[in-house]
């Protein structure tokens, strides 16, 4: 960091004063751009944010809620330290190569007026694309919150999209004014809002839950209040620290469109960078078992998971993740059966033997487990995988984000880090930045994905292009694609073996650009790829990237993204129309050059695909036939010039 060194310097860059310049009033910094600007008040009371002059949040509650001891009396702003960071972090297994950690940051400390004299900090920054702000309590004896009293209150009535908190976060998106959100009701982050009239949208989230607890808003009186998740067995306090208090983040993500935000690293950048070597991390893609087999899981059977390891290896897939029912005991995928040892396989299962089957044809295995059975025993049962050449572990049923369980993620995610053990976890929160600090914690759910084909109609073309432009703002999202019955929502049926989609082939394929998952499953059974039409473009696209463009698209409707890696660019189309469309997109992102590209687009049915080869260039439009309920994916390689 760079402490901003002189009050003349600080006034002329229209920054908030240093410490030793530190004057009555409202402390605000603002973005490195001088766009985005957060507000705090001097008694440390509300708090706003703007965009180019433009309010977005208007004046807002801050403020802790204390259990056993006194709120916080009338507080004063004592001081204030400046600082202007600039760096760039290099990723691992993520939507680009780096992340620009560039921002204006201000830790303001207030102090009681009388009483106790107690002192809080609260540390702002302010990013070309966002805002955010933490409290602080530095004292070692243990702090014991009821809540907060922090909340968001957005200006004007914009429209927002929202889905209502549940512990698994596998619920729709609506789209609803705040006005007309249900009072009382809790909503889950991020809630996304867009403002025309500011030329603005922006996302309510949270970063960094280490030694917190997770939150939902809660609508109320035209706001949208932080309400903290407690253990179920113990409903209050809402969290005890410790020792002295450092709050998540709470973060709001800021852009043009919604669209624009799917691109920004403000919630990693919130988090702190890895410690250690993770140059291990494989992203990749993953047969999987359960999707194509019955709810409780596919019986344990050798023969069964080397057909999977076959088909995993011959279509290039570097893991096979083996779900629910391998380990000794009551097969079922829902509930923790404490008959269930998931340190031993089921009769008739040799792990070893099947690890050394799956190495030799160069494919890694990965374990399912629930949580409850994981643990108690962590340290035995990943030092048993390790043994016996696992190369990771999906973690199921959580289904909270109480500050027990977000313990239990960061425990988890460094006990796999250290054993070099990939970590996808289901039953999930979302995403808060952890994959930042962990990168070998390469995807999770707390989405309503592809499963729910088995079980209802929910996954509807609408729902699906909702996902980026809300949850994958947050980080990656374990959707789960690659369904190859396709159809259309008039002719879905609900199946729980092979399901289908409501969505044609051109926008499964779509899926594996457009979702952002380093660790990306290849949900069908083995036979629904056999010369199937498009698996040639999953068995190519990575699920890494170097680079990411939002091009176009409006949530709930369509979108159009490229991601790169290398030189070679790849672009995903969504559309949730009821009528064929012709999808014209501009190729202004790409570099001089010609470009082969290589088109996969929809056919005559939900399960034809045309595919075509054609030369572009940077700034040509290029042509996409989408289906209703349809998609379209591309490769576009450079093409070397003749000397």
């Amino acid at each position: 960091m760079k402490p901003i060194l002189t009050c003349l310097a600080a006034a002329l860059a229209a920054v908030a004063l240093p410490a030793a310049c530190a004057t009555a009033g409202p402390a605000t910094v603002t973005s490195p751009d001088g766009r985005i600007a957060i507000r705090i008040d001097d008694d440390a009371g509300h708090f706003s944010i703007s965009r180019g002059g433009k309010v977005l949040i208007a004046p807002s509650p801050l403020g802790l809620q204390l259990d056993g001891a006194a709120d916080f009396g009338a507080l004063a702003l004592e001081s204030r330290e400046d600082a202007d960071v600039d760096r760039t972090i290099p990723l691992v297994a993520s939507k680009a190569a780096t992340a620009r950690d560039h921002y204006r940051g201000a830790t303001l400390l207030f102090k009681e007026r009388s009483g106790a004299g107690r002192r809080l900090l609260i540390d702002v920054r302010a990013y070309d694309d966002g805002a955010a702000f933490r409290y602080r309590i530095e004292d070692q004896d243990p702090v014991r919150l009821r809540g907060e009293r922090t909340a968001f209150v957005p200006a004007g009535d914009p429209e927002c999209l929202v889905s209502v908190a549940d512990g698994a976060h596998e619920v729709p998106f609506d789209k609803v004014r705040t006005s007309q959100l249900r009072a009382g009701q809790a909503y889950d982050v991020p809630v996304v809002c867009s403002v025309p009239s500011a030329h603005a949208a922006y996302a309510i989230t949270q970063a960094d839950l280490s030694g917190y607890t997770g939150a939902a808003l809660v609508a109320e009186g035209g706001a949208l209040h932080v309400r903290l998740s407690a253990p179920p067995k113990r409903p209050a306090p809402a969290f005890v620290s410790e020792g002295g208090l450092t709050t998540a983040w709470r973060a709001v993500m800021i852009g043009d469109r919604a669209g624009d935000l799917i691109g920004s690293n403000l919630v990693g950048n919130l988090n702190p960078p890895p410690a250690g070597d993770f140059s291990w991390v494989r992203p990749g893609k993953a047969a999987w078992d359960w999707w194509s087999g019955p709810l409780v899981g596919m019986k344990p059977e050798m023969a069964s998971y080397k057909r999977f390891i076959d088909f995993a290896a011959g279509a290039g897939l570097p893991y096979y993740l083996i779900d629910a029912g391998w380990a000794s005991g009551p097969a079922g995928c829902c509930d923790a059966n404490p008959a269930t040892d998931i340190t031993r396989p089921a009769d008739g299962i040799d792990m070893p033997e099947l690890v050394r089957y799956a190495a030799a044809k160069g494919v890694g295995l990965l374990l399912w487990a629930h949580w409850e059975h994981v643990a108690p025993r962590m340290d035995e049962v990943l030092d048993t995988y390790a043994r016996w050449g696992i190369k990771g572990i999906k973690v199921d049923f959580m289904n909270r984000d109480d500050q027990d369980v977000v313990a239990f993620y960061h425990q988890i995610a460094r006990a796999t880090a250290k054993r070099h053990l990939l970590l996808d976890l289901h039953g999930a929160y979302v995403p808060a930045g952890l994959q930042r600090t962990y990168p070998n914690f390469i995807t999770q759910e707390g989405v309503m994905g592809a499963e729910w084909n088995k079980m209802g109609s929910k996954i509807t073309p609408q729902h699906n292009l909702m996902l980026p432009y809300t949850r994958m703002l947050a980080g990656p999202l374990d959707y789960t694609p690659g369904g190859f019955d396709n159809g259309t929502p008039a002719s879905f049926k609900v199946r729980e073996v092979n399901p289908e989609t409501q969505t044609t082939r051109g926008q499964a394929l779509a899926m594996y650009v457009v979702y952002d998952s380093p660790l990306q499953m290849v949900s069908g059974a083995p036979e629904s790829y056999r010369d199937a039409a498009g698996f040639d473009f999953i068995q190519r696209v990575p699920t890494a990237w170097d680079e990411t463009r939002f091009i176009s698209g409006t949530p709930g409707r369509d979108i159009v993204l490229a991601r790169r890696q290398g030189r070679t660019w790849y672009l995903g189309a969504m559309t949730a129309g009821e009528a064929k469309r012709a999808e014209k997109v501009s190729l202004r992102f790409l570099p001089a050059g010609r470009f082969r590209a290589t088109v996969w687009e929809d056919g005559a049915t939900p399960n034809e695909l045309r595919r075509a080869q054609r030369v572009v260039r940077a700034g040509d439009m290029l042509s996409l036939r989408l289906a209703p309920a349809g998609g379209a994916a591309v490769i576009l390689e450079p093409i070397s010039e003749e000397k």
